[in-house]
C-alpha cells in the first residue's frame, strides 16, 4: 500500500504551516497512521537580504499557506489531514456531500501532484546515476538534439543539468540539457 503514497497540497491558514506540519505528524502517530500519511513537507527557499547593512541568509516559505503530504488516500487519512486544526482544504478537490466520501463510497476528490511538479517543488529527487564527467564524450539521447555527439563542459547534479558543446555547422556550441538526456560514450 505504501507504494501508492502520492503528494497532495493542503491549504492550511497563513502561518500554521509548521503547526499543521507537527500536528499531522502527531496524527498519524498517536491513529498508527505511518504507513498511509508518510511525510509532511513545507516547501522552503534561501534567501540573501541585506538588513542593517549586513548580509543575512535566511530560509523562508515559498509558498505561504500551503503545506505538501505524502499520503495513501483513503476516506480514514482524508478525515484525519483534513481535521488537522489549520486545514481548510485539499487543493484540487474536496468531499461531495456530507461525511467525508463520495456518493459511491470511494475516497474523496483530492488531486495528487504530477511526476514534474514534484520535482519541480524539489519535494523528491530523482536518483541519477552519472556515467562521465568534464571533458568526456556524449551522446544526446533526448530532444531537437537527439544522437549528435558533444563534449561534457558542466555538470550540476543539484539541478539536474549537464552543459554540453555540442559540433553545428562547423561550430562548437554549449547546449544546457538534463542529465538523462545524454549518455556515456564508450571508450
Amino acid at each position: 500500500m505504501a507504494d501508492q503514497a502520492q503528494w497532495y497540497v493542503l491549504h492550511t491558514y497563513s502561518g500554521y504551516e509548521n503547526k499543521v506540519q507537527a500536528s499531522i505528524f502527531k496524527a498519524r502517530v498517536n491513529r498508527h497512521m505511518e504507513d498511509l500519511i508518510q511525510d509532511v513537507n513545507i516547501p522552503t527557499e534561501t534567501v540573501t537580504e541585506i538588513e542593517d547593512g549586513k548580509t543575512v541568509v535566511k530560509e523562508r516559505k515559498s509558498f505561504p499557506g500551503y503545506v505538501l503530504v505524502k499520503m495513501v488516500l483513503t476516506n480514514e487519512s482524508w478525515q484525519v489531514v483534513r481535521n488537522i486544526t489549520g486545514v481548510t482544504g485539499f487543493v484540487g478537490g474536496e468531499a461531495r456531500g456530507s461525511g467525508g466520501s463520495s456518493p459511491d463510497g470511494k475516497a474523496l476528490l483530492a488531486i495528487p501532484l504530477t511526476e514534474q511538479e514534484i520535482l519541480a517543488l524539489g519535494v523528491e529527487k530523482r536518483e541519477i546515476s552519472i556515467g562521465f564527467q568534464v571533458g568526456d564524450s556524449v551522446k544526446v539521447l533526448d530532444g531537437p538534439l537527439e544522437g549528435f555527439i558533444g563534449t561534457v563542459d558542466e555538470l550540476e547534479p543539484e539541478r539536474n543539468r549537464v552543459r554540453v558543446a555540442v559540433s553545428m555547422f562547423g561550430r562548437e556550441t554549449p547546449v544546457e540539457l538534463e542529465l538523462d538526456q545524454v549518455e556515456a560514450i564508450s571508450k
